[in-house]
């Protein structure tokens, strides 16, 4: 049992879940906005032994440093990897403080955004239609790239409406070979897919030029951040192309907002009642697994 829990900043728990949280910590202290800066993150931890936090917020070395009590953070978001994440858990682990993240709690809600979006964009649903005519996803030639635990739903979603897939990953895999998808190196698929979906991990870039695209292509990226390198992003754009991200992170800024081949809603898609409740679920069994 931790002597003092901080929640530095709103985790989406459910209310039954920040309940639970008192039984985790003789004190349990959870504050209900996000902290401006390293020095604001100090003081709301303090002497506190155990810490959850969002994505919202980072905690880094410097934090680590003047908070000497810490024994257990826990990222009550994504954790896929120490470079994606916003704790420095290299760092931390050399402090000896454990980390624990969660997965796989807002996948569904971003399958549902891509295949509502692709629908509408091809039978011009309160829009163009992508064609002259209405066209299905039937025969749709789909490349996935990063076949994840999303990238692969979105593929499974897809395939049930009759698209073709394809997908780039590091490496190929027996499970979606076995149920027909093709692998591809990524020129290929680029070339060969008419729509493309990006599904990589936070701050991971693959498309570093479009040209092997080439045009008349529809691109949703459902990452955290921007799966290509802006310039060429930008460039590829001017074509007769469109992109589809939900939120602003995953455009990679303001700034192409308004351009006319952009479609983004400006909101997490993962974020639905149902995701709240995984999340829930997830960020407690985590405290339980470290508690014992």
């Amino acid at each position: 049992m931790f002597q003092k829990l901080v929640v530095i900043e709103p985790v989406s728990l459910v209310p039954s879940a920040e309940k639970a949280l008192y039984s985790f910590a003789g004190q349990v202290v959870m504050y209900p906005d996000i902290p401006a800066n390293d020095d604001e993150i100090i003081a709301r931890i303090g002497d506190a032994d155990a810490v959850l936090l969002s994505y919202t917020s980072r905690i880094n070395r410097y934090v680590l440093e003047c908070c000497p009590n810490v024994k257990y953070i826990g990222m009550c978001c994504s954790l896929y990897s120490p470079e994606s994440a916003n704790v420095d858990i290299r760092y931390a682990n050399e402090r000896g403080i454990t980390v624990t993240g969660i997965r796989d709690y807002g996948d569904e809600g971003v399958v549902e955004y891509v295949v509502s979006e692709l629908v509408r964009c091809l039978h011009g649903f309160g829009q163009e239609s992508w064609e002259q005519l209405p066209r299905e996803i039937t025969g749709l030639k789909v490349g996935i790239v990063g076949l994840g635990k999303s990238g692969g739903m979105i593929a499974d979603a897809l395939k049930f409406f009759g698209a073709e897939i394809s997908y780039y990953a590091r490496s190929e895999k027996e499970v979606a070979t076995a149920k027909g998808y093709r692998f591809l190196p990524l020129r290929e698929l680029l070339a060969e897919s008419e729509v493309i979906c990006c599904c990589l991990n936070k701050n991971t870039i693959l498309l570093h030029e479009f040209k092997q695209m080439g045009n008349r292509k529809i691109l949703f990226n459902t990452g955290l951040s921007p799966a290509w390198d802006e310039a060429a992003f930008t460039e590829w754009l001017e074509g007769d192309n469109l992109c589809f991200c939900d939120t602003i992170g995953a455009l990679g800024g303001e700034q192409l907002l308004n351009h006319p081949h952009v479609r983004c809603m400006q909101v997490s898609t993962g974020r639905t009642r149902q995701a709240f409740d995984r999340l829930s679920e997830k960020v407690l069994a985590n405290l339980s697994e470290y508690n014992g």
